[in-house]
């Protein structure tokens, strides 16, 4: 089974489901990501720029190793079209992840 270098999680929000998927397709074809998930039906209410908001998002989950968390990040705010893109990364508890899909984000970002 191949090394998963500890895995993470990258949670974004886009304005569309196509967005998102452009952005998928770029950091795949990079080997940046293992996968992502993409969903349409996402609703955010925030403050910005002094005003509340309350918006349509897509919400977006990409699947990485820990060494190429970074890289991932960067990656998705130069893709991203919004002036402060929402980014988070969230690391995975590999006790309590199925190993096998551990090993797999590993090979698939190698």
């Amino acid at each position: 089974m191949a090394d998963s270098g500890g895995a993470v999680i990258l949670y974004t929000t886009w304005p569309d489901g196509d967005a998102a998927a452009k952005a998928a397709r770029v950091l795949l074809e990079e080997r940046l990501i293992a996968c992502a998930n993409i969903f349409p039906a996402g609703r955010s209410v925030f403050r910005w720029e002094g005003r509340i908001e309350d918006a349509s998002e897509t919400i977006a989950l990409f699947k990485t190793r820990a060494s190429r968390a970074e890289a991932v990040r960067d990656r998705l705010i130069t893709l991203h079209p919004y002036d402060e893109p929402c980014v988070l990364a969230l690391d995975v508890d590999a006790d309590k992840s199925a190993a096998g899909f551990l090993a797999w984000i590993g090979a698939e970002t190698r």
